[in-house]
């Protein structure tokens, strides 16, 4: 089975050698059949498609693994990127391969790694976070247990959501790191713009247009932190011995005077020590 990446936007961005593989197997697992109809036709491929999305993909993975032992050629894709990176296909990768058959990624467009490499930080490192929930108290949750990850951070968001999430971002995270939007990558109408965490709400607020598309939100490393005075340690360290870390860090927050972000990183730190 290959596991192909398919362009995020541009047509133009698919790899020869993608076209290559797509004209030579028998059948293209696909998250949707229309979407990858699209693709296909444009570049004059005629195959049979079998949909493999998140609510079937269980289901879909004995279909691919029966026709691959039939001798079938697979290819898997996605609506746009790379399968298994925030889109469907990792349980279909592992049902094949835990089945015996051999695997073959066709490396191409991602648009985590386009936004990072047009995103101009220094950070040496980056974690790709994808999606944050949903709901407003989990999503709030995984930005504060995301603050003191000394790495860029990468997130996906929908433009419905994409206002509410950085004004989280901005309340819940340093204001001085850095924030790259980027929207609409390899599209008409693509932006990249790059800016203090602190002005981003005001930005996207001033453009109705620059809340449309599908968004990559990049955030810059957390800055270095100083050394905390020996009050606020034994402070802290008091509460955590009876309260949770999320607790701790607020009620010594209260009691000290120091940025809740710092104590809470702080106390993740004592917790895991």
């Amino acid at each position: 089975m290959y596991v192909v990446a398919t362009p995020i936007g541009n047509l133009g961005d698919i790899s020869l050698r993608a076209l290559e593989t797509l004209r030579g197997v028998d059948l293209v697992a696909c998250e949707d059949t229309r979407h990858a109809r699209q693709l296909l036709d444009h570049h004059g491929i005629k195959l049979p498609t079998l949909a493999l999305h998140q609510h079937n993909e269980n289901e879909a993975a004995a279909k691919l693994v029966h026709l691959l032992g039939e001798g079938r050629r697979v290819a898997l894709v996605s609506d746009a990127g790379t399968p298994g990176i925030s889109d469907p296909g990792a349980r279909a990768v592992a049902a094949v391969r835990a089945a015996g058959f051999r695997v073959i990624p066709l490396p191409g467009p991602n648009a985590a790694i386009a936004a990072l490499s047009a995103a101009g930080l220094a950070d040496s490192r980056f974690l790709f976070v994808g999606f944050l929930p949903a709901r407003v108290g989990a999503r709030r949750t995984a930005i504060q247990e995301l603050a003191a990850i000394d790495a860029a951070l990468v997130f996906y968001e929908a433009p419905h959501r994409v206002m509410e999430t950085v004004a989280e971002l901005v309340e819940l995270l340093e204001p001085q790191r850095t924030l790259v939007v980027a929207r609409e990558l390899t599209k008409l109408f693509e932006q990249i713009a790059s800016m203090p965490l602190a002005q981003a709400p005001a930005w996207l607020a001033a453009d109705a247009n620059r809340q449309r598309g599908e968004f990559v939100l990049v955030v810059s490393a957390p800055p270095p932190r100083e050394g905390m005075d020996a009050e606020t340690e034994r402070v802290l360290a008091a509460l955590l011995a009876e309260l949770p870390v999320k607790q701790a860090a607020k009620l010594a927050a209260e009691i000290t005077g120091q940025p809740k972000n710092a104590l809470y990183a702080r106390a993740l730190e004592l917790k895991g020590g």
